[in-house]
Protein backbone atom coordinates (compact mmCIF):
# COMPACT_ATOMS: atom_id res chain seq x y z
CA UNK A 1 0.00 0.00 0.00
CA UNK A 2 1.06 3.63 -1.03
CA UNK A 3 2.28 5.80 2.19
CA UNK A 4 0.47 8.77 1.93
CA UNK A 5 2.20 11.94 2.06
CA UNK A 6 2.21 14.27 5.01
CA UNK A 7 0.94 17.39 3.08
CA UNK A 8 -1.69 15.03 1.83
CA UNK A 9 -2.41 14.29 5.89
CA UNK A 10 -2.38 18.31 6.15
CA UNK A 11 -4.24 19.17 3.48
CA UNK A 12 -7.16 16.76 4.44
CA UNK A 13 -6.90 17.54 8.13
CA UNK A 14 -7.51 21.35 6.94
CA UNK A 15 -10.63 20.36 4.72
CA UNK A 16 -12.30 18.76 7.97
CA UNK A 17 -11.31 21.83 9.89
CA UNK A 18 -12.45 24.79 7.19
CA UNK A 19 -16.31 22.86 7.29
CA UNK A 20 -16.28 22.50 10.91
CA UNK A 21 -15.49 25.91 10.77
CA UNK A 22 -17.90 26.84 8.44
CA UNK A 23 -20.84 24.43 10.30
CA UNK A 24 -20.20 26.26 13.59
CA UNK A 25 -19.98 29.84 12.12
CA UNK A 26 -23.60 29.17 9.98
CA UNK A 27 -25.53 27.05 12.95
CA UNK A 28 -23.91 27.70 16.30
CA UNK A 29 -21.97 24.33 17.60
CA UNK A 30 -24.84 22.78 19.30
CA UNK A 31 -27.20 22.64 16.27
CA UNK A 32 -24.39 21.12 13.98
CA UNK A 33 -23.84 17.49 13.89
CA UNK A 34 -21.02 15.75 12.57
CA UNK A 35 -23.19 14.48 9.53
CA UNK A 36 -23.77 18.73 8.82
CA UNK A 37 -19.38 18.48 8.83
CA UNK A 38 -19.36 15.41 7.03
CA UNK A 39 -21.49 17.13 4.08
CA UNK A 40 -19.62 20.27 4.20
CA UNK A 41 -16.06 19.23 4.07
CA UNK A 42 -17.69 16.09 1.02
CA UNK A 43 -15.90 13.35 3.10
CA UNK A 44 -16.85 10.05 4.26
CA UNK A 45 -17.19 9.55 8.66
CA UNK A 46 -14.12 7.29 8.07
CA UNK A 47 -12.07 10.12 6.21
CA UNK A 48 -12.98 12.59 8.63
CA UNK A 49 -12.95 10.15 12.38
CA UNK A 50 -9.18 9.01 11.46
CA UNK A 51 -8.22 12.88 12.23
CA UNK A 52 -11.27 13.66 15.03
CA UNK A 53 -13.32 12.00 17.25
CA UNK A 54 -16.28 14.16 17.54
CA UNK A 55 -17.47 17.89 17.53
CA UNK A 56 -15.89 18.49 21.00
CA UNK A 57 -12.34 17.71 19.55
CA UNK A 58 -12.64 19.73 16.51
CA UNK A 59 -13.82 23.01 18.06
CA UNK A 60 -10.84 22.48 20.54
CA UNK A 61 -8.34 21.86 17.65
CA UNK A 62 -9.66 25.33 15.63
CA UNK A 63 -9.64 27.48 18.62
CA UNK A 64 -5.98 25.79 19.68
CA UNK A 65 -5.06 26.66 16.45
CA UNK A 66 -6.11 30.16 15.86
CA UNK A 67 -4.73 31.09 19.42
CA UNK A 68 -1.43 29.56 18.73
CA UNK A 69 -1.40 31.64 15.36
CA UNK A 70 -1.91 34.90 17.25
CA UNK A 71 0.19 33.95 20.22
CA UNK A 72 3.17 33.15 17.62
CA UNK A 73 2.44 36.82 15.55
CA UNK A 74 3.21 38.69 19.11
CA UNK A 75 5.84 36.27 20.21
CA UNK A 76 7.62 37.47 17.06
CA UNK A 77 7.52 41.00 18.29
CA UNK A 78 8.98 40.11 21.77
CA UNK A 79 12.28 39.30 19.46
CA UNK A 80 12.89 43.02 18.36
CA UNK A 81 14.08 45.62 20.76
CA UNK A 82 11.90 47.59 21.15
CA UNK A 83 8.99 46.07 19.91
CA UNK A 84 6.86 47.50 17.16
CA UNK A 85 4.61 50.46 18.61
CA UNK A 86 1.06 48.79 19.90
CA UNK A 87 -0.95 50.33 16.91
CA UNK A 88 1.40 48.25 14.12
CA UNK A 89 1.97 45.16 15.94
CA UNK A 90 -1.83 44.24 16.82
CA UNK A 91 -3.23 45.79 13.43
CA UNK A 92 -0.06 43.85 11.86
CA UNK A 93 -0.95 40.47 13.61
CA UNK A 94 -4.75 40.11 13.51
CA UNK A 95 -4.42 41.31 9.96
CA UNK A 96 -2.42 37.99 9.23
CA UNK A 97 -4.92 35.89 11.00
CA UNK A 98 -8.03 37.09 9.22
CA UNK A 99 -6.10 37.22 5.96
CA UNK A 100 -5.22 33.19 6.47
CA UNK A 101 -9.34 32.63 7.23
CA UNK A 102 -11.14 34.85 4.71
CA UNK A 103 -11.34 32.25 2.17
CA UNK A 104 -13.71 30.17 4.53
CA UNK A 105 -17.13 31.89 4.49
CA UNK A 106 -20.98 31.78 5.17
CA UNK A 107 -23.11 33.69 2.96
CA UNK A 108 -20.77 35.18 1.14
CA UNK A 109 -18.60 36.75 4.33
CA UNK A 110 -15.88 35.43 6.26
CA UNK A 111 -17.05 32.77 8.76
CA UNK A 112 -13.74 33.45 11.42
CA UNK A 113 -15.90 36.48 13.30
CA UNK A 114 -18.67 34.59 13.52
CA UNK A 115 -17.29 31.84 14.57
CA UNK A 116 -15.29 33.69 17.50
CA UNK A 117 -18.54 34.47 18.72
CA UNK A 118 -20.08 30.84 19.17
CA UNK A 119 -16.23 29.88 21.15
CA UNK A 120 -16.92 32.52 23.27
CA UNK A 121 -20.91 31.42 23.87
CA UNK A 122 -20.12 27.90 23.77
CA UNK A 123 -17.13 28.43 26.58
CA UNK A 124 -19.42 29.74 29.04
CA UNK A 125 -21.35 26.05 29.10
CA UNK A 126 -18.67 24.06 27.99
CA UNK A 127 -15.50 23.57 30.84
CA UNK A 128 -13.09 21.84 28.70
CA UNK A 129 -13.67 24.24 25.72
CA UNK A 130 -13.31 27.25 28.62
CA UNK A 131 -9.58 25.24 29.68
CA UNK A 132 -8.25 25.95 26.09
CA UNK A 133 -9.43 28.87 25.71
CA UNK A 134 -8.34 29.95 28.89
CA UNK A 135 -4.66 28.65 28.35
CA UNK A 136 -4.71 30.12 24.86
CA UNK A 137 -5.44 33.77 25.92
CA UNK A 138 -3.34 33.51 28.89
CA UNK A 139 -0.47 32.82 26.47
CA UNK A 140 -1.22 35.62 24.78
CA UNK A 141 -1.42 37.81 27.92
CA UNK A 142 1.27 36.67 29.40
CA UNK A 143 3.62 38.09 25.74
CA UNK A 144 1.75 41.04 25.58
CA UNK A 145 2.68 41.78 29.29
CA UNK A 146 6.55 41.55 27.73
CA UNK A 147 6.08 43.59 25.41
CA UNK A 148 4.66 46.17 27.33
CA UNK A 149 7.51 45.66 29.68
CA UNK A 150 9.69 46.39 26.33
CA UNK A 151 8.30 49.61 25.48
CA UNK A 152 8.52 50.84 29.23
CA UNK A 153 12.00 49.75 28.99
CA UNK A 154 12.87 51.36 26.32
CA UNK A 155 11.32 54.96 27.14
CA UNK A 156 8.20 54.44 24.44
CA UNK A 157 5.38 53.72 27.56
CA UNK A 158 4.57 55.26 30.47
CA UNK A 159 6.10 53.27 33.24
CA UNK A 160 3.13 53.95 36.25
CA UNK A 161 1.06 51.49 34.85
CA UNK A 162 1.06 47.73 35.55
CA UNK A 163 2.14 45.67 32.15
CA UNK A 164 -0.69 43.47 32.26
CA UNK A 165 -3.26 46.04 32.73
CA UNK A 166 -1.75 47.27 29.27
CA UNK A 167 -1.90 43.34 28.03
CA UNK A 168 -5.63 43.02 29.03
CA UNK A 169 -6.43 46.27 27.23
CA UNK A 170 -5.27 45.75 24.10
CA UNK A 171 -6.14 42.00 23.70
CA UNK A 172 -9.81 43.59 24.47
CA UNK A 173 -9.90 46.05 21.77
CA UNK A 174 -9.14 42.94 19.12
CA UNK A 175 -11.65 41.15 20.92
CA UNK A 176 -13.81 43.84 20.21
CA UNK A 177 -12.68 44.45 16.39
CA UNK A 178 -13.36 40.59 15.86
CA UNK A 179 -16.93 41.01 17.51
CA UNK A 180 -17.61 44.31 15.59
CA UNK A 181 -16.85 42.09 12.24
CA UNK A 182 -19.27 39.52 13.32
CA UNK A 183 -22.36 41.77 14.07
CA UNK A 184 -21.44 44.44 10.97
CA UNK A 185 -19.03 43.05 8.63
CA UNK A 186 -15.75 42.62 7.84
CA UNK A 187 -13.17 45.56 8.30
CA UNK A 188 -9.81 45.81 7.46
CA UNK A 189 -7.42 45.19 10.66
CA UNK A 190 -5.61 48.84 9.73
CA UNK A 191 -9.13 50.76 10.89
CA UNK A 192 -8.30 48.93 14.39
CA UNK A 193 -4.58 50.01 13.82
CA UNK A 194 -5.80 53.91 12.94
CA UNK A 195 -7.76 54.10 16.22
CA UNK A 196 -4.94 53.13 18.36
CA UNK A 197 -2.61 55.42 16.67
CA UNK A 198 -5.42 58.32 17.31
CA UNK A 199 -5.95 57.06 21.18
CA UNK A 200 -2.17 56.87 21.68
CA UNK A 201 -1.89 60.66 20.35
CA UNK A 202 -4.00 61.91 23.24
CA UNK A 203 -2.26 63.97 25.68
CA UNK A 204 -3.50 65.35 29.14
CA UNK A 205 -3.71 68.75 30.78
CA UNK A 206 0.28 68.49 30.87
CA UNK A 207 0.96 67.68 27.81
CA UNK A 208 2.15 64.05 28.49
CA UNK A 209 0.41 61.05 27.14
Amino acid sequence: MARVSQAHLDARRRQILDAAAVCFARNGFHATSMQDVLKEADLSAGAVYRYFSGKEELIGAIVAEVLGQVHEGFEEAVRSSPPPPPDLLVASVLGRVLATKETVTVDGRPAFPRLVVQVWTETLRNEELAAVLREGYGAVRETWTRIVGAYQDAGAMRSDVPPEHVARTMMAAAMGFIAQQALFGPTPAEVLGDGLRALMSVRDEAGTR
